[in-house]
């Protein structure tokens, strides 16, 4: 069986960072997505929430770097979580995802990504998208520096291909 998810949106809350008893790091918040159709000639728009759930060091720099309302991509798998109500007794449920990847898609200086930092992943398997800092203009009166090579950004064997129109995306 596989099991995974890919979202992109913006949080609808700010990240909620506990420590679990052997000092893990645990972040719950949620996650907004929609999508724009057209019915019978109307213009429709549904809206998804969904909670996320970070832990270990993703939750501590997801809780650093992202607030309410930052735009973000996750991967990770669908959890389903039940529980009694405590006060009425009643059984409850619901699916959740647990966040194994993520992206900051805020460009530097908006939203909660600040300082450029834009992607983490637990256990250092991230994708490419990172923040590389823009090379020095070569000057016309001397000539130019060969010394420091541009970086080289291999190859991501794996990634979905994701097409986002931003003009879809509500928030």
């Amino acid at each position: 069986m596989y099991n995974k998810v890919i979202l992109v949106g913006n949080l609808t809350r700010d990240i909620e960072l506990r420590y679990s008893q052997n000092g893990s790091a645990i972040a719950k918040t949620a996650i907004a997505t929609s999508r724009r159709f057209t019915l019978n000639g109307e213009k429709k728009e549904e809206t998804c929430f969904v909670d996320i759930t970070f832990f270990g060091r993703s939750g501590e720099v997801a809780n650093q770097y992202l607030r309410k309302g930052s735009k973000i991509l996750v991967e990770g798998r669908l959890s389903f979580e039940q529980w009694v109500d405590q006060t009425n007794g009643q059984k409850r449920s619901k699916h959740s995802v647990i966040v194994e990847t993520m992206q900051m898609l805020d460009s530097r200086g908006e939203g909660g990504a600040q300082g450029g930092y834009n992607e983490y992943s637990e256990g250092g398997n991230s994708y490419g998208g990172g923040y590389d800092a823009p090379a020095p203009k070569p000057s016309y009166n001397q000539a130019p520096s060969y010394s420091k090579p541009a970086p080289v950004r291999m190859p991501e064997n794996n990634l979905p291909e994701i097409d986002i129109n931003e003009d879809e995306i509500p928030f």
